[in-house]
């Protein structure tokens, strides 16, 4: 691997350890994941206490509406409001946002807007 491909990944490694050093998801207050891919975006609710998932959806998800195009800010809202549905459904009403090596804006910011829009407090 060239070297400054391997640096690269050093340095966004890095960046995912100091955002996630101060971050700790709790059956009350679970952490929200996002990753985005290049064709896809997923989030899960993440209980770090058990070390277990209590919800996940994304755009490779079977009833994902198949008329949005898998990475865009459309599709970031329906997975900000279904995600907030599926806590709803756990009786979560608060989490943390986890954005890892991600800048807060563009996808990510829609989808946690979303999720606030739909009752959630983030």
């Amino acid at each position: 691997m060239y070297n400054y491909l391997r640096q690269r990944e050093q340095c966004r490694d890095r960046r995912k350890l100091r955002v996630r050093k101060h971050l700790r998801g709790t059956s009350e207050k679970p952490r929200l994941c996002v990753i985005k891919s290049n064709l896809h975006i997923y989030a899960q609710l993440i209980d770090d206490e058990r070390g277990a998932t209590i919800a996940s959806y994304s755009s490779m998800h079977k009833d994902f509406d198949k008329n949005v195009k898998g990475r865009s800010k459309e599709s970031a809202r329906v997975i900000g409001k279904k995600i907030a549905q599926l806590a709803r459904d756990k009786n979560v009403t608060q989490m943390i946002v986890d954005r890892g090596r991600n800048k807060y804006h563009g996808l990510l910011a829609e989808l946690v807007t979303s999720v606030r829009e739909s009752g959630v407090v983030v």
